[in-house]
C-alpha cells in the first residue's frame, strides 16, 4: 500500500484549503458552525417520530417510505427478509452456512465465536439494495452482522444468490473481521447511520450494550433534527406562526435551494448559481453518514458543523488513490469536497431527491440541468456514439468501483479523466477502465487529439503531492 511522504501530507493542508474547506470555519457567519437560531427560551427539541411529520408532509412521507433510508434496518419477518431461507446452503474455503426456517424464525447455521457450528436466529435485516445483510442479537446487547449477504439484484444481473462479503480473505474466529467480533458489531460500527436518535448505552464495566433509538431506520428527524418544536409551531394559529420563529421550530433549517436557480451561461455551456451558496448545512447533514468518518461524540449532532462532530477521512494514502480518486470504501463526501461542483456551490440535493433517495431526474437529465446538451451530449465531446454507454456522462466523469463485492458506487469527485497521469502516479482512469485492452498512453493521445494538450481538469494536486 502506497504511503504519502511527510512533505506531501504538509502540502495536503494547502490543497484542502484550495478545495474550499475554509468555507466551513466553525462559527463563521452563515456556516453550520454558527447558531442557526436566535437565542430564546424555546425548550430543547425532542424526537416525535415520522408519523407526526406525515400528517402535514404527506408527499415527502410517501416518497420516503419507498426509499432505502426507510428500509435501512427492519425486524426480520416474511415481509422484510429477501434471502432464501428454504434450507439454502453456502460454502467457501471450508466456511459454510445453512439458511433455515424454524417456524416464523429465520436461522443461520454457521460457526460462532468459538469456531463451533451452531444455529443463530436472525433478528433484523440490514439494507435492501443491491444486497441485504442480516443481524444476530446476542445476550450482552450486541447485534452482529453475518458475513453472508443476499444479492437482491435481479437474476439477469447476477442476483438471487448468497455470497460472502470477504471472499478473498480467510477469516477465522478471533479475527477482528470475524462476524462475531468488533469490526462487525452493529452497535458501534453501523447503528448511528441506520437508525434515528441512537444511544449506544455501552457499559464498559460489564462490557454490554443497552442500545436504544427513536426509530429503526433513517427517518425525518435523522436529517431535520428532533421535531417537537416544529410540531408545536405548526399547531399555533396562522397569525402566530407568521409572527413567530422564521425557522418554524426546525432544529436544522435546510433552505439552501430556496429562491436559488442554476442559470445557463451560453458562452460556456455550463450554468452558475443565481446567488452564492452561503451555508453548507445540507452537505453537513448528509456528510454525517455519507462519508468515511469517526464520530467525536455520541450519536449524530444536528446543531454543529460535521467537522466539529466527526473526524472525516480526507485525502489519506491507502484510502484514496494518489490523485484523489476513491480507493477504499470512502463513500461520497470526501470525494465531493475535491470537486469543481462543490467549489461552484452545488450541493447534494441539487442532484438527489432527499426524501425518495433517488436522482431528481433520469441520469443524463440530472447533468443537463447545468450542462447544455447542445455542447456536451455530442460525439465531439463524449468521443462515443450517441446513446452508447461511453456517451453517458457518469461513465467518464463518475466511474464506479465495487464495494461489498457487488455495490457499484460512483466517484463523486466529478473529474476529467487523466490517463496521461496514470503511469506516473499509478492511478486508474475512466478510459482504460472500460477499454481494458488499451494502454493509458493510447487513451491520453485520444483525449489530447480531441481537446488539446492543456485540458487537465480541476484536480491538479496529484503531481504536486
Amino acid at each position: 500500500m502506497r504511503q504519502w511522504p511527510t512533505l506531501a501530507l504538509l502540502g495536503l493542508a494547502a490543497v484542502l484549503g484550495l478545495l474550499g474547506l475554509l468555507a466551513w470555519q466553525h462559527g463563521a457567519p452563515g456556516s453550520p458552525g454558527a447558531s442557526s437560531h436566535p437565542a430564546s427560551a424555546t425548550p430543547a427539541a425532542t424526537f416525535v417520530g415520522a408519523q407526526a411529520c406525515a400528517g402535514c408532509h404527506a408527499t415527502q412521507a410517501a416518497a420516503w417510505r419507498g426509499s432505502q433510508h426507510a428500509h435501512a434496518m427492519q425486524h426480520a419477518t416474511d415481509a422484510t427478509v429477501l434471502g432464501d431461507f428454504d434450507d439454502a446452503r453456502f460454502d467457501l474455503r471450508g466456511e459454510s452456512a445453512r439458511f433455515l426456517r424454524r417456524g416464523r424464525d429465520f436461522v443461520v447455521r454457521t460457526a460462532g465465536a468459538d469456531g463451533k457450528v451452531a444455529d443463530f436466529k436472525v433478528t433484523h435485516t440490514f439494507g435492501i439494495q443491491p444486497l441485504q445483510q442480516y443481524l444476530v442479537t446476542f445476550p450482552d446487547g450486541r447485534l452482529q452482522a453475518l458475513p453472508f449477504a443476499w444479492d437482491s439484484r435481479p437474476a439477469s444481473q447476477g442476483g438471487g444468490r448468497w455470497f460472502h462479503l470477504y471472499p478473498d480473505e480467510d477469516i477465522k474466529p478471533g479475527d477482528p473481521l470475524h462476524w462475531t467480533r468488533l469490526n462487525q458489531n452493529w452497535n458501534w460500527m453501523c447503528a448511528d447511520c441506520h437508525t434515528t436518535d441512537l444511544h449506544r448505552n455501552y457499559d464498559a464495566t460489564a462490557d454490554t450494550y443497552k442500545t436504544t433509538f427513536a426509530e429503526m431506520n433513517v427517518a425525518c428527524e435523522a436529517c431535520h433534527g428532533p421535531g417537537s418544536n416544529h410540531v408545536a409551531w405548526a399547531k399555533q394559529a396562522p397569525a402566530a406562526r407568521t409572527a413567530g420563529d422564521p425557522h418554524q421550530g426546525l432544529t436544522v433549517w435546510l433552505d439552501e435551494r430556496k429562491g436559488a436557480a442554476w442559470l445557463p451561461v451560453p458562452e460556456t455551456g455550463n450554468a452558475r448559481r443565481s446567488r452564492p451558496l452561503e451555508t453548507r448545512q445540507t452537505l453537513s447533514v448528509c456528510a454525517q453518514c455519507h462519508s468515511r468518518r469517526a464520530p467525536l461524540a455520541a450519536g449524530l449532532d444536528h446543531r454543529r458543523d460535521v467537522f466539529d462532530s466527526h473526524e472525516l477521512s480526507l485525502l489519506e494514502g491507502g484510502r484514496y488513490h494518489d490523485d484523489g480518486q476513491q480507493l477504499e470504501e470512502v463513500y461520497n463526501v470526501g470525494s465531493f469536497l475535491q470537486s469543481r461542483m462543490h467549489a461552484a456551490g452545488v450541493t447534494c440535493t441539487d442532484c438527489h431527491d432527499p426524501h425518495a433517495g433517488t436522482l431528481r431526474l433520469p441520469r443524463e437529465q440530472v447533468c443537463s440541468q447545468c450542462h447544455a446538451p447542445a455542447k456536451y451530449a455530442q460525439p465531439a465531446h463524449t468521443l462515443h456514439p450517441a446513446g452508447s454507454t461511453g456517451a453517458d456522462c457518469a461513465s467518464c466523469h463518475m466511474p464506479t468501483r465495487a464495494y461489498m463485492v457487488i455495490d457499484q458506487r460512483h466517484d463523486h469527485s466529478f473529474r476529467i479523466p487523466r490517463p496521461d497521469l496514470g503511469e506516473s502516479l499509478g492511478t486508474p482512469d475512466a478510459c482504460t477502465g472500460c477499454h481494458r485492452d488499451r494502454t493509458q498512453v493510447w487513451a491520453a493521445k485520444q483525449i489530447e487529439r480531441a481537446f488539446g494538450p492543456t485540458r487537465k481538469g480541476f484536480q491538479t494536486f496529484g503531481p504536486a503531492l
